[in-house]
C-alpha cells in the first residue's frame, strides 16, 4: 500500500506548529502534524500568558520585534476574544533604577509604534493617592499604567490545531517522528504511535521542523543533519501564590540586576509571579523550577509588596525551556526573542524548514512567514495569504470586549450557574460553552464533579474535541483546575479518563472495522 501523501508534514505541536498547520490548511493544503506528547505541553504552556510587545525588549533595540508584536495584540484579541482579553499593567518608578524620563520615553514608543487602536494608552499614576500604590512599599510616588493582553496559552495552541483539523489537517498527538529522509523529490517520514507502539510511514512534499526545544535534536536524530543555526535553551520559571492584592491590575517590577518580573492576578484567588531567565542544559521534558529561582522570585516580589512572599507561600510552579536563536549575547535575558526561519532546499530537493525561537504573540506572523518561505519552492502555496487575521478561532465568534455579556447570557439561560463559573466557561470556551452545558437544567445534569467547577461534561468535551488524554492535559493545561484539586481528585480524574479513553478507542475500532 502506498503511504499517504501530504503537502506539508509538521513535526511539533506547540504554538508555532499548530499555527502553521492552521494557516496551511486554510489555504487548501493537505497538512499532517505530529506531536510526541500533548499539544502545547512544553514551552507553549509555560509562558507568562501574555500577548504583549515586550516593553523590556526596547532596551535591547529590538524595535522590529516589539512593533511586530504590538501590532498583533489587537489582531489576536479580535480572533480569540474568549481566551484573550486586555490587562492594565502598573510600572512603579523606583529610585536608583531606570529614571522616570526613560520609562516615559519607552512607554511613549510602546503606545505609538504598533498601531494601537482599541487598547487604552499609558497614563501617569500618583501611587501615594491611587489604589495601585496601596500594596507597594519602597517606591516613589510616580508610576505608569499601560495596556497589554492576557492569553490562555495552551488553549490558543489547541484551538489553532482544532481549526486546522476542521479545515482538513490531520493532527496526531502522542506520535513521534523517528526518521525523515528525502527520497528523490519527496520526504518520507516514519512515525511511532507512543500509545500502542504501531509504526507507519507517510510522504510529504515539504517538512517543517517546529519541535521547539527539540529542534536541533530532531535535525540530528530523525533527519540526520546538523543544525543550520545554534539554539540557546533558556529556562523560564513561574510561581503561584495566594492573591497578594485586591484590584485587577498587574505589576511589572524592575530589579537591581536589570531584569523585570510580573505579578499578575491569576485564576481569581492567586497571583502569578515570573519569570526567570537561566541558561538550560539537559532534557527539556525534565525541566523543573530550582530552589534558587523560587528564592529569586520571592525576594523580588517581597522587595515591592508590603506583604512578604516566602517560598512556603508557593502553591504551584511551572517551568519551560525557550528555544531561542543564539545571537551570541552574553546574558540569557539579552538573547533575541525574535524568530529565525532557515530553509534547506537545494535545487530539485523537497524543502525542509526549521523554526528557531519566537514568541507566542507573533505565532500567526511566523506561520505566514513560514509559508512564504515554502512558497519559494511551491509558488501556488502563497494563495490565501493573510486569511488568519480575519477568521476567528473556535468559540471566538463574537466581538472583542463582549465576553462579559456572553457570561451574563449564559447565566440567564442556565440559572444554576453563578457568576464565577459562567465567566470561567466563557473565558475558556466562548460561544462553545453551550456545547458543554447542552440541555442541562441543573448542575447535576453535567455529571460527576472532579474538582471545584470541573464537571464530567467539560472533561468529555475536552477529550472528544480537544485531544486531552490524561489528567494533566485537563487539570493543568486546558484548564487550571488542578491548582485547587487534591491528589485524590486528580487520581480519580485520571482513572475516569482511562476508562472513557478505552471506550472511545473501542468505538473507533468498530467504526474503522
Amino acid at each position: 500500500m502506498t503511504a499517504p501523501l501530504y503537502d506539508i508534514a509538521i513535526i511539533g505541536g506547540g504554538i508555532n506548529g499548530a499555527g502553521i498547520a492552521r494557516d496551511a490548511a486554510g489555504r487548501g493544503l493537505k497538512v499532517f502534524l505530529c506531536e510526541k506528547s500533548d499539544l502545547g505541553s512544553a514551552t507553549s504552556s509555560a509562558s507568562t500568558k501574555l500577548i504583549h510587545g515586550g516593553l523590556r525588549y526596547l532596551e535591547h533595540y529590538e524595535f522590529r520585534l516589539v512593533r511586530h508584536a504590538l501590532a498583533e495584540r489587537e489582531v489576536l484579541w479580535s480572533i480569540a476574544p474568549h481566551i484573550i482579553w486586555p490587562l492594565r499593567f502598573v510600572l512603579p518608578h523606583r529610585k536608583g533604577l531606570r529614571p522616570a524620563w526613560l520609562l516615559r520615553l519607552g512607554l511613549f514608543l510602546y503606545d505609538h509604534i504598533g498601531g494601537r487602536k482599541k487598547l487604552p494608552g499609558t497614563k501617569t499614576l500618583r501611587l501615594n493617592r491611587h489604589e495601585a500604590g496601596a500594596p507597594l512599599r519602597d517606591v516613589s510616588s510616580i508610576g505608569f499604567e499601560y495596556s497589554d493582553c492576557w492569553v490562555q496559552d495552551n488553549r490558543l495552541v489547541v484551538l489553532n490545531a482544532r481549526d486546522a483539523e476542521e479545515r482538513g489537517a490531520e493532527i496526531r498527538t502522542r506520535t513521534r517522528c523517528t526518521r525523515a529522509f528525502r527520497d528523490n523529490d519527496i520526504w518520507k517520514l516514519s512515525l511511532e504511535n507512543l500509545g500502542d507502539g504501531t509504526v507507519e510511514t507517510i510522504r510529504a512534499k515539504a517538512v517543517v521542523n517546529a519541535a521547539g526545544p527539540w529542534v536541533d535534536r530532531v535535525l540530528a536524530t530523525a533527519i540526520g543533519r546538523n543544525a543550520p543555526g545554534s539554539v540557546r535553551l533558556v529556562q523560564g520559571s513561574h510561581i503561584v501564590v495566594p492573591r497578594l492584592y485586591d484590584h485587577d491590575r498587574c505589576y511589572i517590577f524592575q530589579n537591581p540586576d536589570g531584569r523585570i518580573i510580573f505579578a499578575i492576578p491569576y485564576e481569581d484567588d492567586f497571583t502569578l509571579i515570573g519569570t526567570t531567565d537561566v541558561d538550560f542544559s539537559g532534557d527539556p521534558s525534565a525541566v523543573t523550577i530550582t530552589q534558587k529561582e523560587i528564592d529569586y522570585l520571592c525576594a523580588a516580589a517581597s522587595s515591592y509588596f508590603n506583604r512578604t512572599v516566602a517560598p512556603g507561600d508557593v502553591v504551584w510552579t511551572y517551568s519551560g525551556v525557550r528555544p531561542l536563536y543564539d545571537d551570541g549575547k552574553a546574558n540569557a535575558q539579552e538573547t533575541t526573542r525574535d524568530y529565525v526561519l532557515t530553509l534547506d532546499a537545494e535545487e530539485g530537493q523537497p524543502p525542509l524548514l526549521n523554526i528557531f525561537g519566537g514568541k507566542i504573540t507573533t505565532y500567526r506572523c511566523l506561520a505566514e512567514d513560514a509559508l512564504a518561505r515554502l512558497a519559494e519552492t511551491f509558488p501556488e502555496w502563497s494563495r490565501g495569504h493573510g486569511w488568519t487575521r480575519r477568521q476567528t478561532l473556535p468559540g471566538g465568534d463574537f466581538p472583542a470586549g463582549e465576553a462579559g455579556r456572553l457570561a451574563v447570557d449564559l447565566q440567564r439561560d442556565y440559572p444554576f450557574l453563578t457568576e464565577k463559573p459562567a465567566r470561567r466557561l466563557v473565558r475558556h470556551y466562548g460561544t462553545e460553552a453551550r456545547l458543554i452545558l447542552g440541555g442541562a437544567r441543573a448542575a447535576s445534569d453535567l455529571g460527576r464533579m472532579f474538582g471545584p467547577e470541573l464537571t464530567e461534561a467539560e472533561c468529555r468535551f475536552l477529550m472528544e474535541r480537544e485531544y486531552a488524554r490524561d489528567a494533566e492535559d485537563i487539570a493543568f493545561r486546558r484548564t487550571k483546575a488542578g491548582i485547587r484539586m487534591s491528589r485524590e481528585e486528580l487520581a480519580a480524574l485520571g482513572e475516569w479518563m482511562a476508562t472513557v479513553d478505552d471506550r472511545m478507542s473501542a468505538r473507533k475500532g468498530v467504526a474503522n472495522g
